[in-house]
């Protein structure tokens, strides 16, 4: 089967390409699915670079999320689901023409979900809405986060207005004010004003910023531990500018802050199934109902795995870049 494999770790636009692999095959439990569209997401491409905290055995077909036709079941598995169109996500492989997923981790996408959308329906939504549930925050609150020009960011934003949360968008670039109001986002600051923490306080008045979402690191992480009000609680979600945080100890101390980390793989292992089909559903019913969208800024054919890498990676883009098999 087609593949997008890379039998080194480096830069991805470098290390990926196009090869022939053995079609997988089911075990029990397992069902192999029928690639339709898989996105290409940031942690897709740190796997790559082999600095994730997951590295796979090379060599390695990269992807970790697809919308797709299960076409073959394993031992104890229903076969009632071949045919089924799902999305499968926190797998292995899916740059392929098939790959192989866990039974119980299927989602059935509902026919008024585009392929395009049900490709990244998981992912990074089911982060931004598990995120969201971790801030522990309710209708009425005030919440900052950077880097809300990214997938997980749009996405936090317009769940946290679905739901009543108000969020302050905070962006490194002008242009990225713009972007976000093409989503219907409220509230976007950039940083690169002078007076950018002036405009946020001006925003949410003298209502305390009840927890922050840190996605950038280094000098931004104490930028917001800054804005949060008393006892607020700062996310690490992800570090773009490469560098450790950096937060002043007198916040922390005098604001009583907490600090924690966030990583998708463990908060989802750690959810319980009623809790994780309560979320999905949500998110199925807010995507559906257009309160959060989840566009596409290009879908590429595998052939060409090293532009659709650089796409992803390019500033600006109005959605996910897909790969098709």
């Amino acid at each position: 089967m087609r593949s997008a494999i890379h039998e080194v770790f480096g830069d991805p636009a470098a290390v990926l390409r196009l090869a022939e692999m053995p079609s997988p095959q089911p075990v029990a439990g397992q069902v192999r699915i029928r690639t339709i569209l898989s996105p290409i997401h940031n942690h897709d491409l740190w796997t790559v670079r082999g600095a994730y905290g997951y590295k796979p055995v090379l060599p390695a077909i990269g992807g970790s999320e697809a919308v797709g036709i299960v076409d073959a079941v394993g031992a104890g598995v229903d076969s009632a689901f071949i045919g089924k169109r799902v999305v499968a996500a926190g797998v292995h492989g899916t740059w392929a023409e098939q790959f192989i997923a866990p039974a119980a981790s299927l989602v059935p996408v509902p026919d008024i979900i585009s392929d395009e959308a049900a490709a990244q329906l998981i992912a990074m939504p089911f982060s931004a809405i598990a995120l969201l549930e971790f801030l522990n925050v309710k209708k009425g609150d005030w919440i900052i986060q950077n880097a809300a020009n990214g997938a997980v960011g749009k996405t936090l934003a317009m769940l946290a207005h679905s739901r009543g949360v108000h969020a302050i968008n905070l962006v490194r670039r002008d242009a990225g004010v713009e972007e976000l109001a093409a989503f219907g986002v409220e509230n976007a600051v950039s940083t690169a004003s002078p007076d950018w923490k002036a405009k946020v306080h001006a925003l949410v008045g003298s209502a305390p910023i009840r927890a922050a979402v840190d996605s950038v690191g280094g000098v931004a992480s104490n930028d917001l531990a800054d804005l949060l009000g008393e006892d607020g609680l700062l996310v690490s979600f992800g570090t773009a500018a490469g560098k450790p945080m950096q937060i002043a100890s007198g916040a922390v101390i005098f604001k009583q802050l907490t600090i924690k980390g966030f990583w998708g793989s463990k908060i989802s292992a750690a959810m319980t199934t009623e809790e994780r089909t309560r979320l999905i559903g949500e998110l199925i019913t807010r995507v559906t109902a257009g309160e959060v969208k989840l566009p596409v800024e290009a879908a590429y054919d595998m052939t060409d795995i090293a532009q659709a890498v650089k796409s992803s990676l390019a500033p600006g883009k109005a959605g996910k870049v897909l790969l098709k098999p």
